[in-house]
């Protein structure tokens, strides 16, 4: 009696899971939400387009050429000015900087050994924290001076610096808490080893626990970032001759109601083009350097 041959095993590979999108360019623009957005903005030009030659003619100039003609001014301010879209551009730069650097100092203090040090540093954390924005800009506007006289010397003040600073205050609290939660989530294996080293405490946050946080706190300091620039037209609201303000000067000069949206609408999407790679990025990094167990 034979004996059946047996039946031989396939083994097939098992797919290995998806590790999301890799490079900046596959993690700044997927096709797909990009070209909504574009084609959204692109139908909205296109029916204000239609919209006015249906109820003007041919008497004044079409949606699309009025924004190519405004664009100019929006993008980099009047001539031999600075200002426009490039103004929220280097507000929310400058902003940034600031408010990262008094803000690793702000952070440290919230995790010093010294009581009043650390009571100091909460009360200014929170206060800045949870106070609103606009109110902090015009409470910057309206209580710093337009110029300083320092030995003989005068320091002006432009509306847009008192901004900046304006801005620069919540964004200081906000990285404060980022420091703090970074240099907590270190183990305390960390600081012990180096305290059995003799390394001081200075030394165990400069060479040891800092290094290890830059890591953790690049992908939410980026997402406050793009916050930030996000929210720079609110400078518009007191006199800074930022993309909005000129977007509305724009709108005044042609007294034409059927541009609203699509001036509106580029500005939107200028804001958007700049602060979507930043998004997608930021989502890169925190897979990049999640912290595994």
């Amino acid at each position: 009696m034979s004996t059946p041959a047996s039946n031989p095993i396939l083994i097939q590979p098992v797919p290995a899971p998806a590790q999301g999108e890799s490079g900046f360019l596959a993690s700044a623009f997927t096709p797909r939400a990009l070209g909504i957005a574009l084609g959204m903005v692109a139908c909205l030009a296109l029916a204000g387009e239609a919209w006015a030659q249906l109820t003007v003619g041919g008497e004044r100039p079409g949606i699309l050429a009025t924004l190519w003609k405004w664009t100019p001014l929006i993008l980099l301010g009047p001539p031999r000015e600075f200002g426009g879209f490039a103004l929220n551009i280097l507000v929310s730069f400058l902003a940034m900087a600031i408010g990262t650097v008094s803000g690793l100092a702000l952070g440290l203090g919230l995790i010093s050994k010294f009581a009043p040090v650390r009571s100091v540093s909460w009360a200014i954390t929170q206060f800045f924290r949870n106070s609103p924005w606009l109110v902090l800009l015009f409470f910057v506007m309206l209580l710093t001076p337009f110029q300083m006289r320092i030995g003989g010397v005068t320091i002006p003040f432009p509306a847009w610096f008192k901004a900046t600073i304006g801005l620069a205050l919540p964004i200081m609290a906000n990285i404060a808490e980022i420091v703090r939660g970074a240099v907590n989530s270190i183990p305390t294996g960390q600081w012990e080893s180096a305290e059995s080293l003799a390394f001081s405490r200075l030394q165990t946050l400069w060479r040891i626990i800092l290094p290890q946080c830059v890591k953790r706190m690049i992908p939410p300091w980026m997402n406050w970032y793009a916050i930030l620039t996000m929210a720079t037209p609110l400078i518009s609201i007191v006199g800074v001759n930022d993309a909005m303000t000129l977007t509305q000067d724009a709108l005044a000069s042609e007294q034409r109601t059927e541009l609203l949206m699509p001036m509106y609408g580029m500005l939107l999407l200028f804001f958007f083009v700049y602060c979507y790679p930043i998004a997608r990025w930021t989502i890169r990094l925190e897979r990049k350097y999640a912290v595994r167990n």
